[in-house]
């Protein structure tokens, strides 16, 4: 089941809120929760909640084992356990075929690849799971002594299968206490609904034209029609994961559950380092707090910790070697900005760093793309000759020209919306009673459009996936 699916919105989320709300004490509604979220992940795939309950529970027990023994060998001995299990459940699930089928070239070697299927969300919960023993270890949180209260905190629907990874810290004290205020479910109603445009409305239609040009024979672009499909695919991503983000925080919301933001309108950035504290923030705090300071070899060692980083954050997005590279791509200017610093940085012209950026950016969404095992890195290598114009393709083509005519309106709403202008326009409106009244009409004009328009869109839609899902 997904966010997007109609099905959710009018069935599912239909009969949870009434229920969820009829209950009035926080136990009760934590039982609701955990029967829905139960529902929502064994939708796809029963046997996948089988795999969740059994993370949740050998975690439990080992969480325990680490509070009881604090400060001994055997704490060190349960987290060690916990890593080995979860991260080694996480291996086998999702980069088997890419282990074997690399052996397989590099040894000539004839192994059968095993093709097991991924289980949804397992790279978020894995990575939640995680958090939460490396947390309870340091003495960050208090161990959960309640089963379910841990179940809850892994499983809730909102966040389940494609983020944003929340620390337990977050919501520890909500899971046990929570108010949902009408102004909670307002803003988290909107919140969902914005989201759910930003997925139909705009990531759909962005994808459209995206696998007209780059699901095709990439050889014949143009230059032009190179730069016009990887803006829009950046464009696309950008609007896909963070429009299931806003859902999921708010969803959160109704429910009284405040999760962290995980964009900050990344395209604005005037650096790369800029650009990861905006996007995805949940994995980029989650590699920054568990991987970035851990002592390699004994000791601190900056730049091979960067690496580290910047090699599972590409790794973490895929079994396929783009991924890596993407991943490395991007960590080789994070690395070049720290070697430059801060302060030589600012004295750049703001206009040259913001172009600096944009074309670091899209290029590696470039790079993002091209996930195919088997000629994914000679199909990436042609789209790069074309981008600057290295394979003798012309520079503009008439079909680029026509589509971005007829697709204007979209490009320049999806330009506009990856831009903090709207809540900038919203912030000097608040400061009068009129553009407060203003602001509250505005809202629910713009809901029940959007939520009209994206449910006509999906009644005749057969395939509706999140990118993010995959991962």
């Amino acid at each position: 089941m997904k966010f997007t699916d109609l099905l959710f919105v009018y069935i599912f989320m239909a009969a949870l809120i009434p229920i969820y709300f009829i209950s009035k004490k926080t136990f009760y509604r934590n039982c609701v929760l955990i029967l829905f979220s139960l529902i929502f992940y064994a939708w796809s795939n029963p046997l996948w909640l089988g795999l969740l309950l059994l993370s949740v529970i050998v975690n439990y027990l080992l969480g325990l084992m680490i509070d009881r023994n604090r400060d001994t060998p055997t704490a060190k001995v349960g987290v060690a356990i916990a890593l080995v299990f979860s991260l080694g459940m996480l291996a086998v699930f999702k980069y088997t075929d890419f282990f074997l089928g690399n052996l397989n070239s590099w040894f000539g070697l004839d192994i059968k690849l095993p093709h097991i299927a991924l289980p949804i969300g397992i790279s978020f919960y894995t990575f939640q799971i995680i958090s939460y023993i490396l947390d309870v270890y340091w003495g960050k949180v208090p161990v959960q002594k309640k089963l379910y209260k841990l179940f809850l905190y892994i499983s809730l629907f909102p966040q389940l299968v494609a983020g944003p990874i929340v620390r337990y810290n977050t919501v520890s004290a909500e899971i046990d206490k929570r108010i949902s205020t009408t102004d909670d479910i307002s803003t988290g109603i909107t919140r969902f609904i914005f989201g759910f445009g930003k997925k139909v409305i705009l990531a759909n239609s962005i994808y459209a034209i995206v696998e007209k040009y780059l699901g095709g024979d990439i050889s014949q672009l143009s230059v032009a029609g190179s730069w016009y499909a990887v803006i829009l695919y950046a464009l696309y991503v950008y609007y896909d994961f963070s429009g299931y983000s806003d859902m999921a925080i708010g969803l959160g919301r109704i429910f009284g559950f405040h999760f962290d933001e995980n964009f900050r309108y990344p395209f604005v950035s005037s650096s790369i380092t800029e650009f990861w504290q905006r996007w995805h923030i949940s994995l980029g705090t989650f590699f920054r707090d568990y991987l970035l300071y851990v002592p390699i070899f004994g000791k601190r060692r900056q730049y091979a910790s960067l690496f580290l980083v910047w090699f599972c954050t590409g790794f973490w997005h895929g079994a396929s070697w783009n991924y890596i590279i993407w991943g490395l791509y991007f960590g080789i200017f994070i690395f070049i900005e720290r070697l430059i610093g801060n302060k030589r940085l600012r004295k750049v012209p703001s206009a040259i760093m913001h172009i600096y950026a944009k074309l670091v950016i899209v290029i590696g969404f470039g790079i993002f793309y091209f996930n195919d095992a088997s000629g994914g890195l000679t199909a990436l290598g042609t789209f790069l000759g074309n981008l600057v114009g290295a394979n003798g393709n012309p520079a503009l083509d008439l079909g680029t020209q026509t589509s971005l005519v007829n697709n204007i309106f979209l490009v320049i709403t999806a330009v506009v919306f990856s831009t903090p202008l709207i809540p900038w326009i919203r912030t000097k409106l608040q400061g009068s009673a009129a553009g407060q009244n203003a602001i509250g009409i505005s809202t629910v004009v713009c809901n029940f459009l959007i939520l009209t328009a994206s449910t006509l869109l999906l009644v005749n839609s057969t395939n509706n996936p999140f990118l993010y899902w995959q991962f």
